[in-house]
């Protein structure tokens, strides 16, 4: 690898201490590298598409990265993530070891892996979902899409259905429909089931279900899962949301509809170690 995009979050790098010690190495080794912020991605584009970039390095936490994913992900570019934020799932790299990092960049000695994502389509009640219909927001996700009640408002009814088959009527704060890497984040905190990274499937876990016996739903990837908010007795105006990796906040109104379904495109993720998911998941989460 030669060229090279470095996507800071300077709430993490304050005084870009890291990110320009990482460039001025990039650059004295002959290799090139694009500066861009996190929050100003689509500002940079110009810069790092002349540079034909082969590779983006992302300064921050998990958060930063799936952020990151989204905007990238009509590049096709692989995403190598510095952890300068806590659990670092996503982002392998620690700090102290960059230089490492880089040089097997250099040596071209590292592994990718393809992760899916997942994109929704949100059509008002009144349509009939066909090809005529037109949906009236479309939104992507490297972790999850979440269906929750509004506010303070009572607790929300939806059907959900795979393939057109109904699963079950749901009626509770939410729920979320998460891939492979989502799995251990919202997902995992509302007793959902770890999914090995690898994995062509996606998950779906209720939130809070007014319900003896909440269960996940583990789908494969090519299902098409489609979520209907439905009326209550107690149903208040666009009484849910829809969020995709927890932004993008669109309002659901009674009988509206999210179908949701396996991306076109991937994360793709640079892995330099050889640790297995269990050896992180014990690492990170028992400290």
């Amino acid at each position: 690898m030669d060229r090279f995009l470095i996507i800071t979050n300077e709430d993490k790098d304050k005084d870009n201490i890291i990110t320009e010690h990482i460039s001025r190495y990039i650059k004295e080794s002959g290799k090139k590298a694009v500066l861009a912020n996190v929050r100003s991605l689509e500002e940079s584009k110009e810069a790092y598409d002349s540079l034909d970039v082969e590779c983006a390095i992302v300064l921050g936490g998990d958060g930063t990265i799936i952020r990151c994913a989204t905007h990238l992900m009509n590049m096709n570019i692989p995403i190598l993530g510095i952890n300068l934020g806590t659990v670092g799932f996503l982002a392998e790299i620690e700090k102290n070891h960059t230089i490492d990092a880089l040089n097997k960049l250099f040596a071209d000695d590292y592994v990718v892996e393809n992760r899916i994502m997942l994109r929704g389509e949100l059509y008002k009640g009144n349509c009939h979902i066909s090809s005529d219909d037109k949906y009236f927001y479309e939104g992507y996700a490297l972790n999850d899409i979440v269906i929750t009640r509004m506010g303070l408002s009572r607790i929300i009814s939806m059907q959900i259905f795979v393939n057109d088959q109904l699963i079950d009527d749901y009626r509770g704060d939410g729920v979320i429909i998460s891939t492979p890497t989502g799995s251990t984040a919202y997902n995992l905190s509302a007793g959902g089931p770890i999914i090995a990274s690898k994995a062509d499937v996606m998950v779906i876990t209720p939130i809070c279900p007014h319900s003896l016996s909440p269960r996940s739903v583990v789908v494969s990837a090519e299902d098409n899962i489609m979520i209907v908010i439905r009326e209550s007795k107690k149903t208040q105006p666009d009484e849910a949301i829809a969020t995709f990796d927890g932004q993008n906040v669109i309002e659901l109104g009674t009988n509206d509809k999210i179908i949701i379904r396996k991306a076109e495109h991937v994360t793709k993720l640079i892995r330099l170690n050889n640790t297995s998911l269990f050896e992180v998941l014990r690492s990170k989460l028992n400290k």
